[in-house]
């Protein structure tokens, strides 16, 4: 596996926070100028590439991987698109975890789901249900997430009190799910015999 195979493949998963010089180079174990000359490299690559979508961008002290702008009308149309108007599941948890616990950074959303929800993140930015409210203090300045005015307007809600309250909506599934979830299917065997 090559580095500029590595640097892809970190800069993928870091999504729109991007990621700076000095983590890189810890990450790669290589000198910052190896580093910056990798990033280099691999966007002249994606560049000369005309199948190639994506492309660098230095943000600041970061590096976040994005789609090339002439790509720009075919990704408003999608996310435009009827088919694509309803969330995923993925998106739906992230957006709950987001109006509960804002503002919150993505990797804070990714140890509460447990996954990765840098797609998910993405998908609520440009739906406009979640915008940045500015940035952590320290290292990486991770971006903080929160729920727009579309967001509270969508949900029909004036202030974010009156999301429903966590543990009310627990109690109340606990009293529907019976203890034993194999308990029904348990007395249809007995039955049989």
């Amino acid at each position: 596996m090559s580095k500029l195979s590595q640097l892809e493949a970190i800069l993928f998963i870091v999504g729109d926070e991007g990621i700076g010089l000095e983590e890189l180079s810890y990450l790669l174990e290589e000198p910052t100028p190896k580093i910056y000359q990798y990033i280099q490299t691999l966007n002249q690559k994606y560049q000369d590439d005309n199948d190639a979508a994506l492309n660098i961008l230095e943000v600041g002290n970061h590096f976040v991987l994005t789609t090339k702008k002439e790509f720009a009308p075919l990704l408003k149309k999608y996310a435009q698109s009827p088919m694509s108007n309803r969330l995923s599941q993925a998106a739906l948890e992230t957006l709950a975890i987001i109006a509960y616990k804002q503002p919150i950074t993505r990797v804070e959303i990714d140890e509460i789901r447990g996954v990765q929800s840098a797609g998910s993140v993405q998908k609520l930015v440009a739906r406009q249900l979640i915008e940045e409210k500015g940035r952590v203090e320290g290292p990486g300045r991770a971006i903080l997430y929160g729920t727009t005015e579309y967001f509270m307007d969508y949900f029909g809600l004036k202030t974010l009190e009156e999301l429903p309250d966590i543990q009310t909506m627990e109690d109340d599934l606990a009293e529907e799910m019976p203890n034993d979830l194999f308990f029904d299917r348990y007395q249809e065997l007995e039955g049989d015999k």
